[in-house]
C-alpha cells in the first residue's frame, strides 16, 4: 500500500511492470478467496437498515463474504445461469445485495438494476439483457419495489426465476412485528418461478463452488447508463476492470485497518468497483447504512455520530449529500476521518472550503465513468488538490485530449488545449463497451481510446480539468438525464415549435433540468400550461423541468439546430442574479463568456460585497469571476 503525490509517483508505478505482468486475480472467485485467506476473519461488511448510531448492524468477516457469494453463484448455477447468462438485482443496499452482486459475478453476469425506475424501464433493462434470474426485495412496508419489479418481469420473457429477500430479518421486535403486520400483498403474479432467497441458498454448499471456475478473461457485470428512458444502453463490464479498480484503491490508498462508509447505492458503479473492490483487494472494512444509503430516514441527521460509532476513516459522498451534511453540525468524534471522496458531478469550491473548515479533512475529487469500469483520474492525497481539477489519471490509465482533424483522423492537444477526453485503460473494454454493437461504431479513437463525451484539457503539470459535456447530458445529483427526453415529450405539445433542453446551475444538485420553447407561429400556451404537460408525459420524474421559458426565438446555428451556449448563459444569468438578489445584494451578471480553459464563466459587476458574493456563488459549481 502506497500513496501518491505527483505525476512523477503515477510513472515510478507504471515503471515497475506493464499491468498485463500483475500478479492479480483473474476471476472474481479467486480475487476473493485472496481476500479471505489473507484477512478471514477481518471485518467485510457491516450494514445498518436504520441509521441510529446505536440501532442494530450486522458484520460478516472476509470469510463469511466467500462463503455466502460462493453459495449464491451455486444458487445461480442451479436455476441455469452459465457464464454468459445474467442475474439482475433491484435491491436497495443490505448484506444480501452484496452477496447477489458477487455471485452473480461468479456464477456468469450481474446487472444491478436502479430499484428506483420504473416498471416499464426496468422491463426494458431486463429485456435489453436477456436477464434469466431477477433478485428482489419481498413485499415490505414503506416500498412498492416487490410490485414495481413484479409488473416489469411480465414484459421479460427470458425471466425464469425471481427471488426475494425479505428485510424483516433486519428487524428486533417490536419492530419487527409491527413490519410483519404492516407488510403489503404479495406483488401480483407473472410467468417467472418465485422462491425466497434466504431458503434457497441454504440448499447449497458455502465451501466450494460445484462448477469449474473460468480463469480466462471474459464480462462480469451489465451496468446501464444514463436516465434509461426508452432503450437503455447496456455498458459491459469484464473482470480485469473490476480487479483493476480494486488494485488501485489498494495501492494507492486502502489498507486493512481503514473503515469506509458508503451511502452510495450498489447500483452505481462508484460504490461497486472503487469501493467494494477496493475492500476486496485490501482487506479494508465497508459500512453501508439503510437502504436508500444518503436518501434513508436520519441518515444526514445522524452521520456524523455514525463516523463516530464505525471509526470512519474515509467517506465517500457527492456534491449534494456533500451540500445536505454541511448543513449539519458536525455532533460527534470525526477524529478516525482521513479522507473524503467526491465524484459524479462537479464539486462547487464553497463546498470544498466548508467541509474542511468543519471536519479538518480535505475532499478529494476524482473523475470515472460507467464506460471505464469507473476510475479514470483522481486529485492526489498526499499532493497538491487543484480545484475545478478532477486530478491526474491512474497508473496504468492513458487520457489523451483529442480533436477532430477533418479528415476522419484525430489531432492530439497541447497543454490546456480543450477537446475530448479520451481513455485507454485495463477497465475499457476496446470496442465493445456496449452490449449493442452498433452503439460502438464511433465510440473509439484510432480503435483503442474511448471517447467519452466530455470536453477537456490537461494542464502543464498533467493534471485533466473537464469544461463541457460534448454530449450535452444534464446531470443532476450524479443521476444522468438526455435532454432529449425532455425536448421529446415537449414537442409533443401542439402550441410547440422548438425545445431546448439544458441543465441549468443548482447549488444542491448540481444541474436541474430546464427548458426553453419558441411557440408555432400564432399558437398560444403558458409556461405553466407546458409545465403541467412536461409532468405528465415524461415518465422519468428526474428529468420533469424545474423552470420552462417561453422565447420568441431559440438560438439557432447554421443548420437550423437549437444552439444550446446561449441557452446555458441565460439560465446562469437567471440563477445567479436571483441568488444575488435573494441574499440582498447588488452584483448581478453583466455578462457569460466562454473561457477555453473553464468554459462558460459569469462575469458579475460591480465589484461589491465581494465575501458575500463569494459564499453564495460558491455554492455553484459554475465558474464565474469579477468583470474586469
Amino acid at each position: 500500500m502506497g500513496s501518491f503525490a505527483s505525476l512523477a509517483d503515477i510513472k515510478a508505478i507504471e515503471a515497475e511492470m506493464p499491468w498485463s505482468d500483475r500478479p492479480v486475480a483473474k476471476s472474481m472467485h479467486e480475487f476473493l478467496s485472496r481476500a479471505a485467506r489473507d484477512h478471514g476473519n477481518r471485518p467485510a461488511v457491516s450494514y445498518q437498515l436504520t441509521s441510529g448510531s446505536a440501532d442494530p448492524a450486522q458484520t460478516l468477516t472476509w470469510a463469511e463474504v466467500l462463503a455466502r457469494a460462493t453459495q449464491a453463484a451455486n444458487l445461480f448455477r442451479s436455476l441455469g445461469v452459465g457464464e454468459k447468462d445474467v442475474v439482475a438485482y433491484v435491491l436497495p443496499n443490505c448484506l444480501e445485495t452484496v452477496q447477489v452482486l458477487l455471485g452473480g459475478m461468479i456464477a456468469g453476469i450481474a446487472n444491478p438494476i436502479n430499484p428506483l425506475l420504473e416498471p416499464e424501464q426496468i422491463g426494458a433493462i431486463l429485456r435489453e439483457t436477456g436477464a434469466k434470474v431477477v433478485v428482489t426485495l419481498r413485499a415490505f412496508p414503506k416500498t412498492d419495489l416487490a410490485a414495481r419489479v413484479a409488473e416489469a418481469v411480465k414484459h421479460a420473457p427470458a425471466v425464469q426465476t425471481v427471488l426475494e429477500v425479505d428485510l424483516l430479518r433486519y428487524l428486533r421486535p417490536p419492530k419487527k412485528w409491527i413490519a410483519h403486520f404492516l407488510r403489503p400483498k404479495a406483488a401480483a403474479s407473472h410467468h417467472a418461478n418465485v422462491l425466497g432467497f434466504q431458503a434457497a441458498l441454504q440448499r447449497h454448499p458455502a465451501d466450494r463452488l460445484t462448477f469449474a471456475d473460468t480463469q480466462q478473461d471474459r464480462v462480469a457485470a451489465y451496468f446501464h447508463t444514463g436516465g434509461t428512458t426508452g432503450m437503455p444502453k447496456v455498458a459491459q463490464h469484464k473482470i480485469s476492470g473490476m480487479v483493476y479498480n480494486g488494485w488501485l484503491g489498494h495501492r494507492l490508498l486502502f489498507r486493512e485497518t481503514d473503515v469506509v462508509i458508503c451511502p452510495l447505492p450498489l447500483f452505481h458503479v462508484f460504490a461497486v468497483y472503487p469501493i467494494l473492490m477496493s475492500m476486496i483487494a485490501s482487506g479494508a472494512h465497508v459500512v453501508f447504512p439503510t437502504p436508500a444509503g444518503y436518501r434513508g430516514d436520519g441518515v444526514f441527521d445522524n452521520f456524523w455520530k455514525l463516523v463516530e460509532r464505525w471509526r470512519v476513516t474515509y467517506m465517500v459522498t457527492v456534491p449534494t449529500a456533500l451540500a445536505a451534511l454541511m448543513q449539519r453540525p458536525v455532533n460527534a468524534d470525526v477524529s478516525s476521518l482521513r479522507g473524503a471522496f467526491s465524484g459524479s458531478a462537479p464539486l462547487p469550491i464553497e463546498l470544498f472550503n466548508r467541509f474542511e473548515k468543519a471536519t479538518g479533512v480535505q475532499i478529494v475529487e476524482g473523475y470515472g465513468l460507467t464506460e471505464c469500469t469507473c476510475l479514470v483520474s483522481v486529485n492526489p492525497p498526499d499532493g497538491a488538490k487543484k480545484i475545478g481539477s478532477v486530478g491526474i489519471p491512474f497508473p496504468h490509465c492513458h487520457v489523451r485530449i483529442l480533436v477532430a482533424d477533418g479528415a476522419g483522423g484525430f489531432r492530439e492537444c497541447g497543454p490546456d488545449e480543450t477537446g475530448e477526453i479520451c481513455v485507454a485503460n485495463p477497465g475499457v473494454f476496446e470496442g465493445s463497451t456496449y452490449t449493442e454493437v452498433d452503439k460502438n461504431r464511433t465510440l473509439f479513437a484510432e480503435g483503442r481510446y474511448l471517447r467519452t463525451g466530455d470536453l477537456g484539457r490537461i494542464d502543464a503539470e498533467g493534471y485533466l480539468f473537464i469544461t463541457g459535456r460534448a454530449k450535452d447530458l444534464i446531470i443532476r445529483g450524479g443521476h444522468n438525464i438526455d435532454p432529449a427526453v425532455i425536448e421529446e415529450a415537449l414537442m409533443g405539445h401542439e402550441a410547440v415549435a422548438f425545445v431546448g433542453a439544458i441543465g441549468q446551475p443548482d447549488s444542491h444538485a448540481g444541474e436541474l433540468p430546464c427548458a426553453y420553447v419558441e411557440l408555432v407561429k400564432g399558437a398560444t400556451a403558458t409556461p405553466e400550461a407546458l409545465m403541467d404537460y412536461a409532468r405528465a408525459h415524461i415518465s422519468e420524474r428526474a428529468a420533469v423541468p424545474k423552470h420552462v421559458e417561453i422565447l420568441s426565438d431559440l438560438p439557432k446555428t447554421a443548420v437550423g439546430k437549437v444552439f444550446k451556449p446561449d441557452l446555458r448563459r441565460r439560465a446562469i444569468q437567471r440563477i445567479f442574479d436571483a441568488a444575488l438578489a435573494e441574499a440582498g445584494l447588488a452584483p448581478r451578471v453583466v455578462a457569460v463568456v466562454e473561457d477555453r480553459k473553464r468554459g462558460l464563466v459569469a462575469q458579475i459587476h460591480p465589484r461589491a460585497d465581494q465575501a458575500a458574493v463569494q459564499a453564495v456563488l460558491g455554492e455553484f459549481a459554475t465558474p464565474w469571476d469579477w468583470q474586469a
